[in-house]
């Protein structure tokens, strides 16, 4: 289930100016807002998500802001517009329409840091029409993708979609999404399943909780790409995102209409 967040940015308190890494803060204020109305909710969210196999998913993900006028200062963003756009996509069926255009409409939050912040509030929200999951489907990331292997000393080593390992990596996340989410395993086990990147990835490397003890920095890719799956996974790349780290602002996407499809469908 999506939504279309319209704010209004107030830049008398704080000023116009946002650092560009502001993906962990833009998490945080979904945690504080459910946590404001359904605090008991919220903990489980955060503590708990949704496992599968001792995987732990959250089953939600978000855009970075939509901002119409800004310019590049250093590391900030001087924000020239007064609104911006924001979506917000949650996959767990618990999160209805009424409950979360009831508790973010008209919310109003602080984003940024003590270098730079700015206020928001969400003037309106609006439920998206999810788009007919058929395959194969064009996309694009509205947040960067986030892919990660695992070195043999047990540390991420974040990789492109370009990579030989992607189309494995994503495959893979997807059915634990379902797995997490369904309690069961998808039914096919030869499942037909191809992912094509169109062009060439743009890299970002997004600091996370900056300027504290905790900081670390992740490596993802924002990009075009074709996606052929059962329409069960490509709802699930749509709703709950795709790749890892979605719920800290990484891979969601949207579909890309009238795209030229190219890519054919295997089976593994």
């Amino acid at each position: 289930m999506r939504f279309k967040l319209f704010l209004n940015i107030d830049k008398h308190p704080f000023g116009n100016r946002l650092p560009f890494n502001y993906q962990y803060e833009l998490s945080a204020v979904i945690y504080k807002i459910l946590g404001n109305a359904n605090r008991e909710f919220s903990q489980w969210l955060h503590d708990n998500g949704f496992a599968a196999d001792k995987k732990v998913f959250k089953l939600f993900a978000f855009s970075r802001l939509q901002i119409p006028d800004y310019r590049i200062e250093g590391n900030f963003l001087e924000i020239l517009s007064d609104s911006a756009t924001w979506y917000l996509s949650f996959l767990p069926e618990r999160s209805t329409q009424e409950f979360i255009q009831g508790i973010f409409n008209e919310q109003q939050f602080e984003l940024g840091n003590r270098q730079a912040r700015i206020r928001c509030r969400v003037q309106s929200i609006e439920l998206m029409p999810s788009p007919a999951f058929s395959e194969p489907m064009s996309f694009r990331t509205l947040s960067p993708m986030c892919l990660t292997l695992k070195r043999e000393n047990g540390t991420d080593e974040y990789v492109a979609p370009t990579h030989p390992m992607a189309r494995e990596l994503i495959m893979q996340n997807l059915l634990d999404k379902y797995k997490a989410f369904t309690g069961n395993d998808f039914p096919d086990k030869n499942v037909a399943f191809d992912f094509k990147v169109d062009g060439k990835p743009r890299s970002s490397l997004i600091t996370i909780k900056a300027d504290t003890p905790q900081e670390s920095k992740i490596r993802a890719f924002g990009c075009n790409f074709q996606l052929a799956a059962p329409a069960e996974l490509l709802k699930i790349a749509y709703e709950g995102g795709i790749g890892g780290k979605n719920s800290l602002g990484f891979g969601m996407i949207e579909e890309k209409k009238n795209e030229k499809i190219i890519l054919k469908i295997k089976e593994i």
